[in-house]
Formats: structure tokens, sequence, C-alpha cells
């Protein structure tokens, strides 16, 4: 059972550097979380949080951008046994549907990025755009 809701724990969205979640934050992960529970229930099997949180110094690390929605724990990178083309069009689906906040949609080769920041942002960054 999670803290945030029954199958997230804010542990899941420390920064990979080992940081926690600031608590001026919370709000903004436990809004995340909620919204991610809606898609796990879809799905039905657990979501792998390859990234959630990250501090300024680890952004820059792994070449996050520079208003990234990872800074103020408002985005995760998502992976499941689904492709990532079929996580985001489940994610877009539930978007599209009001089920889930608008937000930033990215789709790259091993995962799928979802953000609330609540207006439409999409991208691809899949190195072969061929391949589903």
């Amino acid at each position: 059972m999670g803290d945030l809701t029954r199958n997230f724990n804010l542990s899941e969205f420390r920064c990979k550097d080992g940081a926690p979640v600031p608590d001026k934050y919370y709000t903004n992960v436990q809004k995340l979380a909620e919204n991610l529970q809606k898609i796990r229930d879809i799905i039905d099997e657990p979501l792998v949080i390859v990234s959630g949180y990250r501090t300024p110094e680890h952004n820059r690390t792994c070449g996050g951008a520079k208003h990234s929605q990872h800074l103020t724990a408002s985005a995760a990178d998502l992976r499941c046994s689904l492709s990532p083309d079929e996580l985001r069009q489940v994610i877009l689906d539930l978007i599209e549907s009001g089920e889930i906040m608008q937000g930033g949609l990215g789709l790259y080769d091993t995962f799928v990025h979802y953000d609330i920041r609540g207006t439409k942002a999409r991208w691809d960054e899949r190195k072969n755009k061929d391949t589903k």
C-alpha cells in the first residue's frame, strides 16, 4: 500500500541522486500520484517511475530541460510492460476523456513522460520514429 495513493509511495518519486521530494512540492507530487493511480488502474499493472523529482543539479547532469516539470515534482517518466507507444496512447485517451489532467506527454524509446503542467504539450524523442 502506498502513502500517496493506493499504489504509489513518496519514496518512488525521490531524485535518483537520493534527495527526497522537498516539502514545498508535496502538493504537486500528491496530485501527480493521483493521476498516475488512474493510469495504473486502467492498465491494471505496476507503473515503474524511472524519474520523478529532480534536483537542479541532477536535472543538469541528466540533460533535462531547463524548466523541467521534474524540478517541481510535477512529472514522472514511466515504464511498464506495455510499449512506450501503447502506454502513451492510454495516457492520451485518459487526458482526452478528462479522467486525468492535461499536461505534457513525451514519447521516448524506453519510457513515457507525463506531467501535470495543466496545458497541452506533446513531443516525440524516439530515435527511430517508425518504432512502436
